[in-house]
């Protein structure tokens, strides 16, 4: 899909994001809270070490070979008991040059050339495939992200990346550790992006309204 909409196509992502945003804001009024989704989580401190890729995307982070750290929050969506089935959000934020920081946020989906784009809840957050279900606009094309539990170690995820349909690529493996920060942070994947990855137009369309009710909210507290 193109990065310019026109006519009905640009009609249609402005109806999905004042859907979402109207989703939001009611559900902010029935759970006032800085979080009305993803309302508790646990943080994580995160270790990365990516290997790099042979063939480049061109998102330096993914291409180059190197270790990061970062923070990751794992939460509930809707954030219902424990005993219920819940789509799981992953936030990942990681540094960027400069002092600033860059959020990826991804759920709970499957990881076949269909799945990948459908949320799947589960009781657990452990042992989960999660991706970014939208992809990002970057130099080598549409791009998905994806973490996939490492089947070798607790608590660790292969990061990958694939083209829309393409199979996954391995570039990197995250491994982490409970945080004993009691901070929680506002992950905001539309406002703080790494550099090289960008949201294609009708993305930003269907998803600046949510976050801009997400940011209203948080402001309200």
């Amino acid at each position: 899909m193109g990065d310019v909409l026109t006519g009905p196509a640009r009609g249609l992502f402005d109806a999905g994001g004042r859907a979402l945003a109207a989703a939001f804001g009611g559900l902010a009024r029935v759970r006032p809270a800085a979080k009305p989704l993803h309302p508790r989580g646990r943080l994580y401190d995160a270790a990365i070490e990516r290997r790099g890729m042979d063939e480049l995307v061109g998102v330096p982070w993914i291409d180059e070979a190197g270790v990061t750290t970062g923070l990751v929050r794992l939460s509930r969506a809707a954030g219902l008991p424990s005993a219920l089935p819940d789509i799981h959000g992953m936030a990942i934020r990681l540094p960027t040059d400069g002092g600033g920081h860059g959020d990826l946020l991804l759920a709970t989906t499957g990881l076949g050339r269909i799945t990948r784009y459908v949320l799947v809840p589960g009781a657990t957050a452990d042992h989960r495939s999660y991706s970014t279900l939208i992809p990002y606009r970057t130099q080598a094309g549409p791009l998905n992200l994806a973490a996939m539990p490492a089947p070798d170690e607790d608590r660790a995820f292969d990061l990958a990346c694939a083209t829309t349909r393409g199979t996954w690529t391995v570039f990197a493996r995250m491994q982490l550790a409970q945080s004993p920060s009691e901070d929680s942070p506002s992950f905001d994947p539309v406002l703080n992006t790494l550099p090289g990855l960008a949201y294609y137009d009708w993305a930003t369309r269907l998803r600046e309204r949510s976050y801009r009710a997400a940011r209203h909210s948080r402001a309200d507290r």
